[in-house]
């Protein structure tokens, strides 16, 4: 009777333990390397976010990958066999989410990517059912600018991109949108994140004589090859990705990057977007708070797309935890359910709404096009 009233109360203290366990959360982010003006403000983001859900404490634990994607995934491995983390949030960029995406689905733990490419979660597969990601697809964006450029009179493109997954991402969509839309080809090159010069690359684009080009980069290394561009004169349209939508970017680029044109989440130009915006009223809220924490000014894109992880978040751990309880395997399936079926979610970029096909759950509500003057970011309306 002893023996058994002692593990009737061991029981009950490991059900009560169970009952209060702790959401813990994993966050990678490139805060240094040469994705670092990308992953500051996303690791500036996670402070922000909410403690508690639900009534539910959530502790996140935040390493930096240093842009690298060996260390991603070691990171990845740590936060799954030693903080045994419920969800994954990162990276910052496309080759470390990619690479991160066999441990999650391995241990069958939910992730939430903060990079662009739609090769993160698609095709739809058994590995990338437990992958979401909050950025606009390569698709979504390059459509946008191939428009503009159409509209605006081009005829014939040219494209310079990262020698990576983030690049070849976009290769891919610019080549498929470029036939739909009438405009020729005339020069593609690459170039490394950490190149200090891409001179051969553009004395080539720069004698195919296009009327507009891309440079399908992110943060700030995305602005060398526009400054070598205009050091050789080159006086054509000039357009980015939305990698480059933060203010690092204009203090690298300077008189460079005047007149620039690139697609961009609605958080980018925020106060400048009509009132019935769909999107104005979270884009606002994120910036006050960041701002509030950082700085007037210091808001970026990239911090949005942390931001907008955590909504998803909180958004889908209440539907989980009716289920079962933070630290199981129950928890974590859970919770991709739950992230999968998450509806009418406004954030920084866009309102989302996940389904079993579409893990990313951004329409056309997350695009607006800007150009930048005087230094700052201009909505083109």
């Amino acid at each position: 009777m002893k023996q058994f009233k002692q593990l009737a109360l061991a029981l009950a203290a490991t059900l009560s333990l169970a009952a209060h366990a702790d959401i813990n959360v994993g966050v990678t982010v490139s805060a240094t390397g040469p994705a670092a003006s990308l992953g500051i403000p996303e690791k500036n983001t996670i402070a922000l976010m909410p403690t508690t859900i639900a009534g539910q404490k959530v502790n996140y634990i935040v390493l930096d990958d240093a842009s690298d994607t060996t260390t991603a995934v070691a990171n990845t491995r740590k936060f799954i066999t030693e903080n045994k983390v419920d969800i994954v949030i990162g990276s910052t960029v496309t080759p470390n989410s990619l690479a991160m995406i066999d441990a999650v689905s391995e241990s069958g733990t939910p992730m939430i990517s903060m990079a662009a490419s739609a090769r993160i979660v698609e095709p739809m597969d058994a590995k990338k059912k437990w992958v979401f990601k909050t950025p606009q697809n390569d698709i979504m964006m390059t459509l946008a600018i191939m428009t503009h450029m159409a509209d605006n009179g081009a005829k014939t493109v040219a494209f310079i991109g990262f020698a990576d997954a983030y690049g070849e991402g976009w290769w891919g969509e610019f080549q498929k949108i470029a036939a739909t839309k009438k405009l020729n080809i005339v020069a593609s090159e690459r170039y490394n994140r950490t190149d200090t010069s891409v001179t051969g690359q553009v004395l080539k684009l720069v004698a195919a004589r296009p009327d507009a080009i891309l440079i399908a980069g992110s943060g700030t290394p995305a602005a060398l090859p526009q400054k070598a561009l205009k050091e050789r004169g080159y006086a054509g349209k000039i357009y980015q990705t939305h990698g480059v939508a933060n203010n690092d970017f204009l203090r690298v680029g300077g008189k460079d990057v005047e007149g620039t044109l690139l697609p961009s989440g609605p958080v980018l130009v925020a106060s400048q977007l009509p009132a019935d915006h769909p999107v104005k009223k979270s884009a606002m809220d994120y910036i006050a708070k960041y701002e509030a924490a950082n700085g007037k000014g210091s808001v970026s894109t990239f911090g949005g797309h942390a931001w907008d992880a955590g909504l998803l978040l909180a958004a889908a751990a209440p539907e989980a935890l009716k289920k079962a309880q933070p630290g199981t395997p129950a928890f974590r399936a859970a919770l991709r359910d739950a992230l999968e079926n998450v509806k009418d979610v406004a954030g920084a970029h866009g309102v989302f709404n996940m389904s079993p096909q579409d893990h990313l759950g951004l329409d056309q509500r997350a695009r607006v096009m800007v150009t930048i003057q005087n230094g700052a970011w201009k909505l083109i309306k």
